[in-house]
């Protein structure tokens, strides 16, 4: 024999009922069959109760409407044959139901008697309905044995009684009974009672308990417990087994599958629990038992949260070493009614925090205030502080004992995503570990522990980029061309989640479209501006956030700060930042650090080679820079490997731009600009302190061409070409050639023009190549040499791409 429980939502339409009777119809063996109230009718009775007893007579609309569906759906699913008797019977219970709600409009009163009373019709009404739609069924009224009685004012069952009328009751049980969860009554009175929200799986539980059943199944419109709630992660996925003790867990803590009482009278007989689908009859579903099923792959089996929480925080240094003080806390609070799910207490004991549902919280503020009034008021325990609005976490599995490690890594993941954790509680049973945030935080924080503890099938990074013109676009069609090889082989999803260009920006928390991603731009109503777009990025508090910055714009750098104080890891190729004033570099490379993010900007230098990362490995692994040189502009080398007798200087420039090697302003490439800041970088990597005044600069091109627009360079520069002409003559004739270089030793630091020999490394150097030597107490004789493009949106983008992939450490 099985007992097979179904909920509001599979018994309250045609389409579940006849899901219902497919299930029921399919059990070879003896079934009980448990029905809840119709979807919704519960919350109906008692709203159109409390319409009644304010002396509303709205209150017969709405009862009509009750009416009308239940017959309704009576004519529709009953089998024929039963179809006068079902009328009949639903009939009678609606007028009873009908002229109580019209005493309690009369008298304008609603007592508690009265409200068990009436909500008692739902389940009723369903349990006739559904009877009446399975050929052979018979109904048994669960208030003939399920027995209670008053605690703390609520109705908990007297098991002694109920157990023995159920034995009695099903001693020779026809093959499917029908029996109306959540409705009892009283052993004293026999008045109707209830069991409570969730009640009917309750009742479920209890009669599979005493009867020893084989099975208990809980019908249902879900597929099972999830690793987290679907509404908030995606990728959340069902869990195909559980042990009583996590299935429990995940309950208390606002998994609304089950009720939670329902677990004690299955896990005290050992039956199994199956949580099944009534839409879905090819899902599994959960499956839960005493076996504790070890995955090493996964410390956790799922996360649970209550979204209404309010943490009350009793303290005083009189609470020390004074017995009894938790005993008087919780009895007040029961006998208030008042239900606690979270407990934290300073190991001091001078601090004692509870969570409690917000509605409960001043009650509980107030009862507890009269309790230790005396102690208020000689100042041994402080005024009684109440934090409404928060959420409760917990992370639940049996996996995670004697596993070391577990908290540090939650914790760890929540802090480098900028998750304040307010207070926390860990049982000694280690399967669970709670604790309260903000609400505004609740989303990220499921989000960023599905993911860090495995339960996603996939990392993932969500990624704002700004500036999608040369190297940005790159960026992007090489992230969708990546996309499904990174979560095939490394279990890596990047998502692009906003875009900005110097108009508009798009956002998608779901991810943006990489191919059409230019034509939301376009036709985005979202006005631009690096503000604005940095508040959309911290008002969305996504977890595991990059923002990518390519553009050369130094307001855009400016929110670089904002962002990294928020956990807004930042790889940036974009020099401004880190060649802006040392305090400036110093402090952005230290928010990082203390928030546990970071501030990545590897191509500011040789665009895609990794000179940064190189010169921090040995800087890490204890050498010292001594000395770098550097020809690190693309875009000069390209220059001058251009000029021929054909290709004046003018001409080579313009042939640079075109290939997209220089700035939108060429002036910053022949300034030196771009060079000194490429060196300020890497001295300052090298563990020098540098600022751009520093550098002593050698230019080769003369000042009066870097004054007024862009325009007027164009039209001017031609002017140098003769002269440029006679000199590459004069150097071509030497078997010498002309690269800028960048030179740091010890600190002292120059920019220049030179004239090397084939010797030199830097003389081969082809198109925008770049070359970087260091020398280093342990490369001192032969200087490491750094050698390739340097220049280009495609390796800057790949360059860039990889300090994103560096983030998510999958190496």
């Amino acid at each position: 024999m099985k007992v097979l429980k179904f909920g509001g939502s599979s018994v309250g339409s045609a389409e579940g009922l006849s899901q219902v009777k497919k299930v029921v119809g399919a059990c070879t063996e003896d079934a009980i069959v448990v029905v809840s109230a119709l979807g919704g009718i519960t919350d109906q009775l008692l709203q159109t109760a409390r319409t009644a007893a304010a002396g509303d007579d709205g209150y017969a609309a709405s009862l009509a409407e009750m009416v009308a569906r239940h017959y309704g759906l009576a004519d529709t699913v009953v089998l024929k044959e039963n179809l006068p008797s079902v009328r009949e019977q639903i009939g009678r219970l609606l007028d009873e139901l009908s002229n109580i709600f019209k005493g309690v409009y009369l008298i304008k009163d609603l007592s508690p008697k009265t409200t068990d009373a009436i909500v008692s019709y739902g389940e009723r009404l369903s349990s006739v309905i559904v009877c009446g739609a399975l050929p052979g069924a018979v109904r048994y009224d669960a208030r003939r044995f399920v027995k209670t009685k008053p605690y703390f004012g609520r109705h908990i069952v007297d098991f002694a009684s109920t157990e023995e009328l159920i034995r009695e009751t099903f001693r020779q049980m026809p093959h499917t009974v029908v029996v109306p969860g959540f409705i009892a009554s009283d052993l004293a009175s026999g008045d109707a009672t209830n069991l409570g929200r969730g009640g009917s799986d309750y009742t479920a539980a209890i009669l599979a308990s005493t009867l020893d059943a084989a099975m208990l199944e809980i019908w249902t419109d879900v597929d099972g417990f999830m690793t987290a709630d679907p509404k908030v992660i995606n990728n959340a996925y069902v869990i195909e087994r559980l042990s009583y003790v996590e299935a429990m867990e995940l309950c208390n803590f606002g998994a609304k599958v089950i009720y939670p009482p329902t677990i004690f009278p299955a896990y005290h007989k050992n039956i199994p629990i199956v949580i099944r689908n009534t839409f879905n009859l090819d899902s599994p579903g959960t499956f839960i038992s005493r076996e504790h099923v070890k995955d090493p792959s996964r410390a956790i089996k799922g996360i649970s949260s209550i979204n209404d929480t309010c943490l009350i925080t009793i303290q005083g240094l009189g609470m020390v070493g004074v017995i009894g003080v938790n005993y008087r806390i919780f009895k007040t609070l029961a006998k208030s009614g008042i239900s606690v799910f979270f407990v934290s207490q300073a190991a001091s004991e001078n601090t004692t925090s509870i969570g409690v549902r917000n509605a409960d919280a001043a009650v509980a503020v107030e009862v507890l205030s009269a309790e230790f009034a005396q102690e208020i008021a000689m100042g041994e325990i402080n005024r009684i502080k109440q934090e409404p609005n928060l959420a409760t976490i917990a992370i639940v599995g049996e996996n995670m004992k004697h596993t070391p490690g577990i908290a540090g890594r939650l914790f760890g993941t929540l802090g480098r995503n900028g998750i304040n954790v307010i207070a926390c509680a860990q049982g000694a049973s280690e399967t669970n570990i709670s604790f309260v945030v903000s609400l505004e935080s609740l989303r990220k924080s499921l989000n960023v522990i599905h993911d860090s503890f495995f339960l996603s099938d996939y990392q993932v990074l969500n990624i704002f980029i700004a500036g999608v013109g040369l190297v940005g676009s790159n960026l992007l069609e090489q992230i969708r061309l990546q996309q499904q090889t990174l979560m095939k082989n490394n279990s890596l999803q990047i998502r692009v989640v906003g875009a900005t260009n110097s108009r508009r920006f798009v956002v998608n928390r779901d991810g943006l479209d990489l191919t059409t991603y230019k034509q939301e731009l376009e036709h985005s109503r979202n006005e631009s501006s690096p503000e604005r777009f940095r508040d959309e990025i911290l008002r969305m508090n996504i977890f595991n956030s990059v923002f990518v910055d390519c553009t050369a714009s130094a307001e855009v750098a400016g929110i670089y700060k904002d962002l990294l104080e928020h956990n807004v890891s930042v790889v940036a190729a974009n020099k401004i930042a880190a060649s802006s004033s040392y305090e400036r570099y110093a402090e952005l490379k230290s928010i990082a650090r203390k928030r546990g993010v970071k501030f990545l900007f590897e191509t500011n230098v040789g665009a895609g080679l990794p000179i940064i990362n190189t010169i921090s490995d040995l800087i890490n692994s204890g050498d010292r820079i001594i000395k770098i040189e550097a020809v690190v502009s693309g875009t000069l080398n390209f220059i001058f490997n251009e000029m021929s007798a054909t290709v004046p200087m003018s001409r080579a420039i313009r042939m640079a731009q075109e290939a997209g090697y220089a700035e939108p302003d060429p002036r910053v490439d022949l300034s030196g600009t771009d060079v000194i800041r490429k060196l300020v970088i890497l001295s300052r990597e090298a563990g020098y302190r540098v600022e751009q005044a520093d550098v002593k600069k050698e230019l080769f091109i003369p000042e009066k061409y870097f004054e007024g627009s862009v325009e007027e360079f164009w039209r001017r520069i031609p002017e140098v070409d003769a002269d440029f002409e006679q000199r590459r003559r004069r150097l071509e004739a030497a078997g010498l050639r002309w690269r800028f270089v960048a030179c740091m030793e010890n600190g002292r630091t120059e920019v220049s023009l030179r004239e090397v020999d084939s010797e030199s490394p830097f003389y081969h150097l082809a198109g925008s190549n770049n070359v970087i030597l260091l020398t280093t107490e342990r490369y001192k004789e032969y200087p490491m040499q750094i050698k390739g493009y340097g220049a280009g949106a495609s390796v800057t983008a790949a360059g860039v791409f990889a300090d994103i992939i560096s983030i998510a450490n999958i190496r």
